[in-house]
């Protein structure tokens, strides 16, 4: 009786150790699984290197408007600096004709 509690026993025992370990279909799920998560951390590395790379030519992008926004400025000042000395010239011009044309009635009434 005691020879056959024993072998009851181990068969069990080892009946318990085999429902316990994982079967090939469980290892390939665990790998297929694996696998999913692998792939997803490399798409999402490469959507954060793109992102990098988007965020790296806006930001040239903005250097560049912004450089260019400063030369408009720049230009702006100069013409306004120009349009400044061109009225002046103008004035000075008629100014001139003004006085041109008092000398030349003066010398016809003589």
């Amino acid at each position: 009786m005691k020879s056959r509690f024993i072998v009851l026993m181990v068969l069990i025992f080892v009946a318990a150790l085999f429902t316990g370990c994982a079967t090939t279909g469980d290892l390939e799920k665990l790998q297929a699984q694996v696998k999913e998560v692998s792939m997803k951390a490399d798409q999402a590395s490469m959507k954060a290197d793109q992102a990098a790379k988007d965020a790296a030519a806006a930001k040239a992008g903005l250097a560049d408007c912004s450089r260019q926004a400063t030369q408009a400025n720049e230009a702006a000042a100069k013409a306004d600096q120009a349009a400044a000395r061109a009225e002046a010239a103008a004035k000075l011009a008629e100014d001139n004709a003004k006085k041109s044309e008092a000398i030349f009635m003066k010398s016809m009434k003589k």
